[in-house]
């Protein structure tokens, strides 16, 4: 079993950077694949980011590239992403997953989840 604790959300204009961290417990972590998703009032949840277990492969998705990145830290348990250059449309509840997989991007692909954390973005 995985526990995940997202941390680091908050209120930032449009232009401002946050950094999110989720920190994991109960399991190896260097053997998990990480990924972040986000949900939107009204909308579906999506794919932001994901990291390779061996922290040598990252992917995103497009309307991020360039803006996030997404690192781990294996020594503590953690796994962030640092947002910039936000838009209002990055508004949304940000979700921290773990897979047994090497870089899914759909959520089926995800065994633990995080309760979420709050980024709102404003313009």
């Amino acid at each position: 079993q995985v526990q995940l604790v997202e941390s680091g959300g908050g209120l930032e204009q449009a232009g401002g950077s946050l950094r999110l961290s989720c920190t994991a417990s109960g399991r190896t972590f260097s053997s998990l694949a990480m990924g972040w998703f986000r949900q939107a009032p009204g909308k579906e949840r999506e794919f932001v980011a994901a990291i390779s277990w061996f922290a040598g492969r990252t992917y995103y998705v497009d309307s991020v590239k360039g803006r996030f990145t997404i690192s781990r830290d294996n020594a503590k348990n953690t796994v962030y992403l640092q947002m910039n250059s936000l838009k209002p449309e990055d508004t949304a509840v940000y979700y921290c997953a773990a897979s047994f997989l090497n870089i899914p991007t759909t959520d089926r692909q995800y065994d633990y989840w995080g309760q979420g954390t709050q980024v709102t973005v404003s313009s």
